[in-house]
């Protein structure tokens, strides 16, 4: 039963056998005697490690608190938390990494954040990031993208580490098409957002997951299922690039009238030839993107796939 101070941790899970179960433990100790303690665990299908094993130990440790949601393949962070959501039962939902990035102790910060003010949810950010800097240069750019394609408030952070009410869960896990993106989810659900500075530790253990491959996957996500500008920026190109095409045309008839002795312009053809052809390949794949998308939407591919689920009494197939 939802009770007015229970909180359920949602962790997505990725080859970290080195700090899950630790971070398990000290959440149940730290947590667990002042809230209603609720932790959501999803294993997005781990290559090459212990994370399954170590996620089974932290249940069998703490059962009555700690849920655990295997996935049959490895979807990506924003939909392992997908599923991790729609387990939860707390009144308010707090997101965090696997990795002790995120201290405990700041936990608290978020629910304290979130109880004394309406707002729907609570982000962070850091006084200093110990992240790659390709990492903090990729979120300094999503960041400007989201604010313009979004309608983020500007000087929000899009922080992974954050608070989210209820009512706020709710709307979101009713999404379900294949790519979801939570922050454009949440933006487009509310603007009741507040914003916490907490502290940023170092990584315990291994490096992160994350990829340049992973990053520009997400941030595709964003672009095409929140936002219809890159079609505008398409369209927008192409008058621009027409325009020139025209512009370019008459300077040709020009120089051939003054000048007839001259030969044809052979190199000013063939850059005018690549610059349409990239034009129209840039928007043709703009398209084509939402196109496929929506075509995989329409087959119902799903966001995730639970192998089996730690929930109860014992373990069972997922859905």
């Amino acid at each position: 039963m939802q009770t007015p101070n229970s909180v359920s941790i949602v962790i997505p899970v990725y080859n970290a056998a080195d700090t899950i179960g630790a971070l398990v433990d000290q959440l149940v100790a730290v947590l667990g005697p002042r809230h209603a303690l609720e932790i959501v665990l999803v294993n997005d299908c781990s290559p090459g490690d212990a994370s399954e094993q170590e996620c089974c130990k932290a249940y069998q440790r703490h059962a009555r608190i700690v849920k655990f949601y295997s996935l049959a393949k490895n979807v990506g962070e924003h939909n392992a938390v997908m599923a991790g959501l729609r387990h939860t039962t707390g009144a308010y939902v707090v997101i965090m990494d696997d990795d002790f990035q995120n201290p405990i102790t700041e936990v608290e910060k978020l629910i304290a954040a979130g109880a004394a003010s309406d707002v729907d949810v609570v982000y962070t950010f850091y006084a200093e990031k110990r992240h790659a800097w390709w990492r903090n240069l990729g979120s300094r750019f999503n960041g400007a993208v989201a604010t313009i394609m979004l309608g983020k408030p500007a000087g929000l952070y899009l922080s992974s580490f954050k608070l989210l009410n209820r009512f706020l869960v709710d709307e979101i896990v009713k999404y379900d098409f294949p790519f979801p993106y939570l922050d454009g989810l949440i933006l487009r659900a509310t603007s009741k957002i507040t914003a916490v500075q907490v502290e940023h530790a170092a990584r315990a253990h291994g490096r992160s997951g994350y990829t340049l491959r992973k990053l520009v996957r997400l941030w595709l996500n964003m672009f095409t299922n929140f936002s219809i500008l890159p079609l505008r920026v398409a369209t927008g190109l192409g008058f621009v690039i027409t325009l020139l095409g025209i512009g370019l045309a008459l300077y040709t008839l020009y120089e051939r009238l003054t000048s007839p002795t001259l030969p044809p312009g052979w190199a000013l053809m063939t850059i005018v030839i690549c610059v349409f052809s990239g034009a129209q390949l840039v928007c043709i794949g703009t398209v084509g993107e939402y196109v496929g998308r929506l075509f995989m939407g329409m087959n119902k591919q799903p966001q995730y796939t639970i192998r089996r689920a730690y929930d109860g009494e014992a373990a069972h197939a997922g859905q």
